[in-house]
């Protein structure tokens, strides 16, 4: 029984392998750049506007306003980054109903690197946001003691974002193929739409995970305290 598309090798050359996690995220990649150029090719900025351009400003103004529930003050800047890593996600489960395709999500190596993406893009944010100098004392926040609890807490987070999607990923599609195997079709194909629900939570909960770390990075929240108290006085 495959656990991982790494396990279905296309093409190899020593140790160079193409496997499907490889072929399937570049052909979802490939897939989210040409459904974007077609959606938004004909946009307006005139008055007159169609209706699916404005169902699309709706999706993004309710998003941008849970953004800035979640503490991010200036949502239109993270958006872009957020946005790509909810519809990779969400799209590699979607895509299951496809025959013969493999959610490149049920591979640790996968999921390893859309924690790693949001790794790298807190300090990014926070030090765009804050200054190097500043990014790097909220390390040291309350005392300079909790620095390398904080600096455990910034790798321990990425470890759990990368096995907590995989886990919750592969399990969905291991059910489905032991069903498969040993009940008939009309069973699988409901827990099949059921990971299809599960796929889109787990998109969500990543986007909202990562919008929090960038939150907390950017210190969105204090920013706002200092404001207010500055404008009190």
């Amino acid at each position: 029984m495959r656990l991982s598309p790494d396990q279905i090798i296309f093409w190899q050359m020593g140790f160079i392998k193409l496997n499907a996690t490889i072929v399937f995220t570049w052909l979802l990649m490939l897939f989210l750049v040409i459904g974007s150029i077609l959606i938004t090719r004909r946009l307006s900025k005139d008055l007159a506007r169609s209706r699916g351009q404005n169902l699309l400003e709706i999706i993004i103004t309710n998003i941008e306003q849970q953004l800035k529930e979640v503490g991010l003050q200036s949502p239109r800047d993270y958006l872009g980054f957020l946005g790509t890593l909810f519809l990779f996600i969400a799209f590699a489960s979607l895509s299951t109903i496809i025959p013969g395709y493999e959610p490149p999500t049920g591979s640790l190596s996968t999921t390893v690197a859309l924690a790693l993406c949001v790794f790298v893009a807190v300090p990014l944010y926070g030090i765009v946001r804050l200054g190097i100098v500043g990014y790097l004392r909220s390390y040291m926040e309350p005392t300079f003691i909790m620095l390398p609890f904080n600096l455990i807490g910034e790798i321990s987070r990425t470890i759990a974002l990368a096995v907590r999607l995989f886990g919750n990923m592969m399990s969905g599609a291991l059910i489905i193929a032991i069903l498969l195997a040993i009940t008939p079709l009309i069973f699988p194909i409901v827990m099949t739409l059921l990971g299809l629900l599960t796929g889109m939570v787990q998109a969500y909960i990543f986007f909202i995970l990562a919008a929090v770390y960038i939150a907390a990075a950017t210190g969105s929240n204090k920013h706002q305290i200092k404001q207010s108290s500055h404008l009190k006085q």
